[in-house]
């Protein structure tokens, strides 16, 4: 594992955390114009399986089997089904709802990673970070908006999208150690391409268009050249330094969103976002500290 404690190394972890981040929102841009027109279920096993044949075509002749090989299968087992799981729900939550609606929603992942690793961790919750837990949980509310009209049940699942993507990453940042990124991000998306090849099969509908055709193979490149950014970028610097940049992405979201669809985000999203991101970087600021 390189050596996290250095200026220049944390630099390189912000700027490929960064670059990631940029990517994961073109991703997300591109699979929400895909899922107007194509079951959900093939546009996520499209995704795993054009990620697992464009990586393997680069890496395997690079790497050879040791783009395989682990000590922690059972672990990229867990997380192939936690990979299915997250992007299955993000791809269908953003067939009805805004880009930056999933993502604000989205950043309430610290929040919910400071809640789940106390009892894991055994640490005990001081009153700031209880206050910030409670806090950001309301600014999700406010995102929400349970009580209104303008609810939609797909916001449900971006909750449970970001509170899965929150133990996802607990895992990367324990694989970082042992595991090259390469593999990091390659063994999950063959699990996942696997395990939802019988339903892509049983709901098979191709594109209809060489440009659907396009933005799906951009779709697999998006997704393995993010997750492999993520995983490099947490061997030069530790969470705590990487984890607010992904706050970069409700810019990306907002101008991807009002360019190619039109969509304009109310208040309240505003709002409830900038409650969320306050609370994660104050618990960012405890966690380096």
């Amino acid at each position: 594992m390189l050596h996290a404690d250095s200026a220049r190394n944390r630099l390189i972890g912000i700027g490929l955390a960064s670059l990631c981040y940029l990517i994961f929102s073109l991703l997300d841009g591109a699979a929400k114009w895909l899922v107007q027109g194509m079951p959900v279920v093939m546009v996520v096993w499209l995704r795993f399986f054009i990620q697992v044949i464009a990586t393997g075509a680069v890496m395997f002749p690079v790497k050879g089997l040791a783009l395989v090989r682990t000590s922690h299968p059972r672990l990229h087992l867990l997380r192939a089904v936690m990979f299915v799981g997250m992007t299955g729900m993000n791809f269908w939550a953003l067939q009805f709802l805004q880009l930056t609606v999933t993502s604000a929603i989205f950043f309430s992942t610290p929040i919910i990673v400071a809640l789940i690793s106390a009892p894991l961790l055994g640490e005990k919750l001081d009153a700031g970070r209880l206050a910030a837990i409670v806090l950001g949980f309301c600014g999700v509310l406010v995102i929400v908006h349970p009580w209104s009209a303008t609810f939609h049940p797909a916001m449900i699942l971006s909750v449970l999208n970001a509170a899965l993507y929150g133990a996802f990453m607990m895992t990367t940042r324990h694989l970082a150690a042992y595991d090259p990124p390469e593999t990091i991000q390659y063994l999950p998306a063959v699990g996942a391409t696997v395990l939802l090849a019988p339903f892509a099969l049983a709901f098979w509908e191709a594109p209809d268009s060489a440009l659907e055709w396009t933005v799906a193979c951009i779709l697999g490149v998006f997704g393995g050249v993010g997750h492999y950014l993520l995983a490099l970028a947490h061997r030069y610097a530790p969470s705590s330094v990487i984890a607010p940049f992904v706050y970069q992405q409700v810019v990306y979201m907002s101008l991807f969103g009002y360019i190619v669809f039109g969509d304009v985000p109310s208040g309240s999203v505003w709002l409830g976002a900038a409650i969320v991101i306050a609370c994660g970087l104050y618990l960012f600021s405890r966690e380096r500290r």
